[in-house]
């Protein structure tokens, strides 16, 4: 009954977009800092956006790294139980498997750490290449 559900993940060109998705059951979102990660075969664990509570004190701040920064846009649409990572001019870089991560609101920001997430999704694959 607890989960979280990545979806939208595809194959693009580069320069293409996708707009991935987090679905929680089980528990609701809006009480969670959200953070999405990335994965690339042989490669370490890549904290990539994250977004926190606004029920933490925080009032939904959000972190990128340098990697997407603006080109990758995370937003939260609490009725739908939803987290959106929007991801625009994809490079063949960007390849991997797209995670998303919840943990309970701390009243902190976030900086793409993973310690304290509580719950993670299975993975959706993003590939970009021509």
């Amino acid at each position: 009954q607890v989960q979280l559900v990545e979806s939208g993940g595809g194959s693009v060109q580069p320069g293409g977009s996708l707009r991935l998705s987090c679905t929680a059951s089980g528990f609701s979102l809006d009480y969670y800092d959200i953070g999405w990660f990335r994965q690339a075969p042989g490669k370490e664990r890549e904290g990539i956006s994250c977004i926190t509570s606004s029920h933490g004190g925080t009032f939904g701040v959000t972190f990128y790294a340098a990697t997407v920064k603006g080109r990758f846009t995370i937003s939260r649409d609490n009725a739908n139980n939803t987290v959106y990572l929007q991801m625009n001019s994809l490079k063949p870089e960007d390849t991997a498997v797209y995670y998303c991560a919840a943990r309970p609101a701390r009243g902190l920001g976030c900086s793409g750490e993973s310690s304290g997430m509580d719950y993670w999704g299975k993975g959706t694959p993003v590939t970009v290449s021509s």
